[in-house]
């Protein structure tokens, strides 16, 4: 006997939030929403940093940060309108926003072109998005949100254009770091792909986010001592606080990696870094860069299992 099988059903928005700035904006802005948000875009996990949030005599919806940059978000439960198009660009300018994320129930065709406009002709580091947002139920159950991305940087084109530049410019070193980040990217994708670091540049180090903004879980490379590293860097805005908590699991994390860890509180610092070593490793000795992306890649990998449910519960 078949099973009688159900129909999705699409619903208004309004049936589950009646006023934007009351309903809509504090729904969006929890943790969890903001994270699929997120997800659904391919960014680090957002972490908000205030809804409503004056940008000079107008009201910025939600202001968040990745642990690197601003990011914007203004919502509509309707489809969008010019209105709400002049007011990204003016709380993008007022706040230096690097990423841009408009959220609405539908887009019209002319917003979408906007913003691949914007995307196609801004800098590298700004970034434009555009969601949809759908709720659906089958018969009775409650209803499930869906963010459906309409429009969003041709991160190929932009990260060509960036890399290309970059390394035009950099030194032979520097060219060498963006090549073995290059390297280490393309083997995580295949070996570790729950780890996604952010676009190689020619710089000593890869940014990689730990799930939480102001914590990133990077490689490293000094070419001078001839040493890798992989390390947890603490940028956030109670860094010792916070590197204080994790001293005090130091056994228990130690333990569960399996290898002892240099602890730096960086006294003169606002940062504070947990890291491993790998010495004797020229970069120069492409040979033995195999060696060194497997290395990468197994401490990447246990220290991201590790410590991301601890910094998320801190």
């Amino acid at each position: 006997m078949k099973k009688p099988l159900s129909k999705l059903q699409r619903v208004p928005l309004r049936e589950a939030w009646k006023h934007e700035a009351t309903d809509f904006t504090p729904w969006l802005a929890e943790t969890d929403n903001l994270n699929t948000l997120a997800e659904s875009l391919g960014l680090d996990d957002l972490e908000l940093v205030a809804t409503e949030h004056w940008v000079g005599e107008f009201k910025l919806d939600i202001l968040c940060t990745d642990g690197t940059d601003q990011v914007i978000i203004e919502n509509q439960l309707e489809k969008t309108n010019h209105s709400h198009l002049g007011q990204i660009l003016t709380y993008a300018a007022g706040i230096g926003a690097k990423k841009v994320i408009w959220v609405a129930e539908s887009f019209r065709p002319e917003h979408i072109a906007a913003l691949d406009f914007l995307n196609q002709n801004t800098t590298d580091e700004l970034n434009f998005f555009g969601v949809e947002v759908e709720l659906w139920r089958i018969d009775d159950s409650p209803l499930a949100p869906k963010f459906e991305v309409v429009a969003k940087p041709n991160e190929w084109a932009k990260t060509g254009r960036e890399q290309a530049k970059a390394a035009a410019q950099a030194s032979p070193i520097k060219q060498q770091q963006l090549k073995l980040w290059q390297e280490l990217v393309k083997k995580l994708a295949t070996e570790s792909p729950h780890i996604k670091p952010q676009k190689p540049l020619p710089q000593h180090w890869l940014n990689n986010s730990i799930g939480r903004a102001g914590f990133n879980l990077n490689p490293t490379v000094n070419s001078r001592d001839e040493r890798l590293g992989v390390e947890v860097y603490i940028h956030h805005a109670d860094s010792k606080k916070m590197y204080q908590e994790l001293l005090e699991k130091r056994a228990e994390i130690e333990q569960a990696l399996g290898f002892e860890l240099d602890w730096q509180e960086l006294p003169d610092a606002h940062s504070c870094r947990i890291a491993t070593w790998r010495t004797g490793s020229p970069i120069h000795d492409e040979g033995q860069w195999p060696n060194y992306l497997t290395w990468y890649v197994e401490r990447l990998t246990k220290m991201n299992a590790v410590f991301k449910p601890i910094i998320q519960k801190l």
